[in-house]
């Protein structure tokens, strides 16, 4: 159903390239976006605003009704930004609809106890549903945020009811991951109300502490007893904690968290193109924008190591990589997908509405106008003053960028989804800011042939680091093990596999970058080990990606040899750069054997510079 006109905001306000020299942005652009997201919606809601029934393929996992509150909590969180940014000025009404949801979505029928399940209007609760249990985060943060104009309006009989919905939040987390930190929030804002504080101060207690396990230093957090590494160490497991400290005032809770923010930020911000696009890696990629998230809460909090015209320049360049890319679609709503829908990006637990997650991004709008994130001149990316080599050594994940092109690369040594089958999204050797994942033919993955089928990565251990290179091993068939390693420079990768304990003969195959006919040129050359009997590396087809329908990845093929061992090496390029000079041009590879590992001696051409690393036998 198409947005009627007088739901839109007016038009956009006039670029400024003299503050911002880089994407035109200012607040006013921020607070019009908000706007347009949170009008094209109301088409969408029913009667009493309770629920938001957004179009979409097919419901999440928990059902429409879930989906309707889903759609309610998220652009709820992103009117309590708009209207907390601008002190209580809410020229659009925004907030009179989401009390009204808010009233509506905890009633109880006349002469019942309980909500109903057959009233159009009412939630789910949390202690029924586990979805709810997120949602519950997303509305007591927007109560707490809004406090002054609408939960201190609210009858005494609302509130209560709303207190009776959110409290089964304050129990353990149904799911041992950030989800802990949903229970943070809603905890945070009764102890801010003065409700049930004792009981949410125990629930706040509880989830740092479960949380604190997985802290594993230099800013990274694990999402759970495992080694997932992605976003959600920036939109959840930072930015609830030291959300939750800067608002309590909490100076004691600041100072654990806020330096933690500082170095993620550290490599977090190392991880978005010259173009605004945050890397495509890990799940729920579809909240698009709200990878802003941790850096204007870097900024909110004095936490950061970016100058304050970088940081509206990334959260800038980041929210208009998507707008001028299709998301909002042309009703103004967002999709399940990267720019426009994209299914394979979509998680079971995902719902029409789940993409608004995005307000997160928003959070830029809690600084005041006369703030310098807001008023000085916006200043360059990391990705855009220098080429570099970064090593995050908790995930394990090493940071390639290039200053010509802007383009960021991220190679993957640690960072497993918990899963049984190899998730894309994880699973790859390596990612960009233009390219793939594949979700049908694997990119930047190394494989055993084995019956005709290439086999999966499985979860990578991580080995080996230095300076401009990382490795890790895994075991893709039993008795195989294979160690990889990536180094870098430039835009050069030096991509390496030990194979020990497989077959003489036993077929193996690398790919490339998946890439489409508009995207950048990749290179793949074969240095030891592979066939070298054809001039370039083979392609196949990798279809659909996030960046277009028609992918394609180079791929080398070869065999293991007679001994105990086989080492595999190649050259990769991915550059943006117009005619790219061949990559068996950039780097000098030699090999030896020792007796504990093959060594590697690599020559950068450039600049004469030496990496040389070991794959232990």
């Amino acid at each position: 159903m198409p947005t009627p006109p007088d739901n839109r905001a007016p038009g956009p306000p006039p670029e400024d390239r003299a503050r911002s020299p880089y994407t035109g942005w200012t607040r006013a652009h921020w607070e019009h976006t908000a706007d347009e997201l949170l009008l094209a919606v109301r088409p969408y809601s029913t009667p009493r605003h309770a629920l938001i029934h957004l179009p979409g393929p097919r419901p999440s996992v928990s059902g429409p009704r879930s989906d309707g509150l889903e759609g309610h909590a998220r652009t709820f969180l992103l009117a309590a930004l708009r209207v907390a940014g601008a002190h209580g000025a809410d020229p659009h009404g925004h907030l009179p609809r989401y009390a009204e949801g808010l009233t509506a979505g905890t009633r109880h029928p006349t002469g019942e106890a309980e909500l109903s399940a057959d009233d159009p209007e009412s939630w789910p609760r949390p202690g029924d549903i586990r979805q709810a249990v997120v949602e519950s985060a997303s509305v007591a943060l927007g109560l707490r945020l809004t406090r002054p104009w609408l939960w201190d309006a609210l009858g005494d009989a609302t509130r209560q009811r709303v207190v009776d919905w959110l409290l089964p939040a304050l129990g353990p987390s149904p799911v041992d991951n950030n989800w802990w930190l949903f229970g943070l929030t809603v905890a945070g804002f009764l102890k801010d109300a003065g409700i049930e504080t004792d009981r949410a101060q125990t629930t706040i207690d509880t989830a740092l502490a479960r949380v604190e396990d997985w802290y594993l230093g230099d800013g990274w957090y694990s999402d759970g007893p495992n080694r997932s590494f992605d976003h959600y160490n920036a939109w959840a497991l930072h930015f609830y904690p030291v959300l939750h400290a800067h608002l309590s005032g909490d100076r004691a809770l600041l100072a654990r968290y806020g330096p933690r923010l500082h170095a993620q930020l550290g490599h977090y911000t190392r991880l978005f193109d010259a173009t605004g696009a945050p890397m495509p890696f890990g799940r729920s990629l579809t909240y698009r924008f709200a990878a802003a998230a941790a850096p204007w809460l870097g900024a909110l909090t004095g936490h950061t190591p970016l100058t304050p015209g970088a940081t509206r320049r990334l959260a800038s360049g980041t929210l208009r990589h998507f707008t001028d890319r299709g998301a909002p679609d042309s009703e103004g709503l967002l999709t399940l997908g990267w720019y426009g829908p994209y299914p394979p990006l979509v998680q079971p637990y995902s719902g029409p509405a789940s993409p608004y997650w995005a307000a997160k991004g928003f959070l830029g709008l809690l600084l005041p106008a006369d703030h310098p994130a807001w008023t000085d001149p916006e200043e360059p990316l990391p990705a855009e003053t220098a080429d570099t080599v970064t090593l995050a050594a908790p995930p394990h994940l090493l940071i390639q960028s290039t200053a010509a092109d802007g383009l960021v690369r991220l190679h993957n040594h640690g960072s497993n989804h918990v899963g049984p089958e190899d998730d894309p999204l994880y699973a790859r050797f390596a990612y960009s800011t233009r390219t793939g994942p594949s979700h049908r033919t694997p990119d930047n993955h190394f494989a055993l042939v084995l019956d005709g089928a290439p086999t999966a990565r499985g979860p990578a251990t991580p080995a080996g680091h230095g300076p401009d290179w990382a490795s890790s091993t895994h075991t893709p068939a039993p008795g195989v093990r294979v160690v990889s390693a990536t180094a870098a420079h430039g835009r050069t990768e030096v991509r390496a596999h030990l194979v020990t304990g497989a077959p003489p003969g036993t077929p193996v195959r690398q790919t490339g970058w998946a890439v489409t006919p508009d995207g950048p040129t990749a290179q793949l050359h074969p240095v030891h080990g592979y066939d070298t009997d054809v001039p370039e590396a083979d392609r196949l087809p990798a279809g659909p990606t996030p960046f277009g329908p028609a992918a394609h990845t180079a791929v080398l093929r070869g065999r293991t040899g007679g001994g105990t061992s086989s080492l595999f090496v190649a050259l990769a390029s991915l550059t943006a750069e117009p005619a790219p000079a061949p990559v068996a041009h950039l780097a000098d590879v030699r090999h030896s054997r020792t007796e504990d590992a093959a060594v590697l001696q690599i020559t950068w051409q450039d600049d004469g510079a030496v990496t040389e690393l070991q794959l232990p036998y």
